[in-house]
């Protein structure tokens, strides 16, 4: 006969986030001692997260939360499928460890996992309770604080069963709610990878004119043109991955600078997320 009830088997699950199973076992392995199967399904969970170590989380999800209007965090949260994307833990858990870093005021990942996410719970150990309880390795990707101006974001759900995969957060030097949401749906959808073209690495610039000036070589062009169309595909090259030099999503006759100049707007910073891609 059973050392344990119904009631005890839910009692642990609500407690632990263990599976039915996991619960009705750790009952039978205490002989119904209820603190004695919490101890069980700990250690347990201690060694699945053991095992999950060196399984990739690949999928999750993008979040950003904001303190008013200038102070913002992003981060991913990464978990192994689309499944556990989709639960209700595993979302919670990005709120609370999002909620944590915006309240603490931290700008690096690594500061970020020493933080109190729950009451007497890291974020480290929030991820390997809830990865317990999800079966899943849980991990924070990457994490960016903004402070001061005007802070936007803007959240993508490229799937409408799925979490947003997809984020940007962007910071003005104006108060301006319209150009925010603008220019993080621009970020979002475009990519850029850098703000104006004198942030791109020389070495990218030079490696770029060398392929450019190949093709054009390639193609047959005269000697003579080849500088020219060099330079043309170099700068058609910024247009891809420069903020202030693609074309405005909602106006592409007009650049994203241009637009700013009719707004009397700057862009001071920003950073776009998304899961699976690391840049």
């Amino acid at each position: 006969m059973a050392n344990y009830s119904a009631a005890d088997v839910k009692r642990l699950r609500e407690q632990t986030g263990a599976g039915m199973l996991d619960c009705k076992n750790a009952l039978v392995d205490s002989a119904g001692d209820f603190e004695a199967a919490v101890e069980i399904l700990r250690l347990k969970g201690v060694k699945d997260v053991n095992k999950r170590a060196g399984r990739t989380a690949a999928n999750g999800l993008v979040t950003a939360k904001l303190d008013g209007t200038s102070v913002g965090v992003m981060l991913e949260l990464n978990c192994e499928t689309d499944f556990v994307a989709k639960t209700d833990r595993f979302q919670q858990a990005a709120s609370d460890i999002a909620d944590a870093a915006l309240a603490a005021g931290v700008t690096d990942r690594l500061a970020l996992l020493t933080l109190e996410a729950r009451p007497g719970l890291t974020v480290q150990q929030v991820m390997e309770e809830d990865g317990a309880a999800l079966k899943e390795k849980l991990d924070v990707g990457r994490f960016i604080r903004l402070e001061g101006g005007y802070i936007a974001t803007y959240l993508h759900r490229s799937d409408p069963a799925l979490p947003p995969a997809r984020g940007a957060l962007v910071q003005l030097d104006t108060a301006d709610a319209e150009t925010g949401k603008d220019i993080a749906q621009q970020i979002a959808a475009s990519a850029p990878a850098y703000l104006t073209r004198d942030e791109v690495p020389e070495d990218v610039v030079a490696k770029e004119r060398r392929i450019a000036e190949q093709i054009t070589r390639d193609e047959g062009k005269p000697e003579q043109a080849i500088p020219k169309i060099t330079e043309g595909r170099l700068n058609a090259f910024f247009k891809e991955i420069v903020l202030l030099e693609q074309p405005f999503i909602k106006d592409p006759k007009k650049s994203v600078k241009q637009v700013l100049t009719e707004r009397k707007v700057n862009v001071t910073a920003f950073a776009r997320y998304q899961i699976g891609q690391a840049g």
